[in-house]
């Protein structure tokens, strides 16, 4: 029994030989691998750059916008008819001139050609000419009315009265007008009741002329 606690502090002292083996088996892989991550490293650092180089590399020249025109529609079409033709004065005034003649000799026999086919069209179907149409005199306005003046000579001013029925309110509207007509004899008094007819001008104002003294005034 008094054996028994010097075994346990001897125990205690000396380290067991197990222990130590998993220390020293841990510790040999990790400076085994540790210049495998070293040489690794360096790759991992290149990929990136190579990456980043890359799409440098594979990057084209940006294109330009084109110019955005802000003309009108019709200034662009005239603009690109005019392209199409070209300018219009071509060569010298000599070549100018004569280009104009050809011009108008190529005019002057598209009209004698198309004469031509006109007459011939004509002869083939003649036209025949219409009658004169009978000269037929209107009716001459006739008027009655009251003469207001016949201090003129050959001259007297009669008023004529009408009186007809408004279309919408149906009341009788009464009006009058005056003219001037011609009186050869002088056979009108102020007063009468005379009929007037429309005939030629006989002056500035005068455009009717007396054709009988219905009622002579009392």
């Amino acid at each position: 029994m008094a054996d028994e606690p010097e075994n346990t502090e001897a125990e205690e002292a000396t380290p067991a030989p197990a222990e130590e083996t998993p220390a020293a088996e841990a510790d040999a892989p990790v400076a085994e691998e540790a210049p495998e991550a070293e040489a690794d490293a360096p790759e991992a650092e290149e990929a990136p750059a190579a990456e980043a180089d890359a799409p440098e590399a594979e990057e084209a020249p940006a294109a330009e916008p084109a110019p955005v025109d802000d003309r009108p529609a019709h200034i662009i079409r005239k603009a690109e008819k005019r392209a199409k033709r070209g300018p219009r004065r071509v060569g010298t005034f000599e070549e100018r001139v004569e280009m104009r003649k050809q011009k108008a000799a190529a005019r002057s026999r598209t009209r004698a050609n198309r004469r031509a086919r006109d007459q011939a069209k004509r002869k083939d179907n003649p036209v025949e000419p219409t009658p004169a149409a009978e000269k037929v005199p209107g009716r001459v306005k006739v008027r009655q009315g009251t003469v207001v003046s016949d201090k003129a000579d050959k001259t007297i001013t009669v008023r004529i009265d009408t009186a007809r029925r408004h279309k919408r309110y149906e009341k009788i509207v009464r009006s009058s007008s005056t003219l001037h007509a011609h009186d050869e004899t002088n056979d009108a008094n102020a007063g009468d009741v005379v009929r007037v007819e429309e005939c030629r001008p006989m002056s500035r104002s005068k455009r009717w002329k007396l054709v009988e003294v219905v009622e002579r005034a009392k």
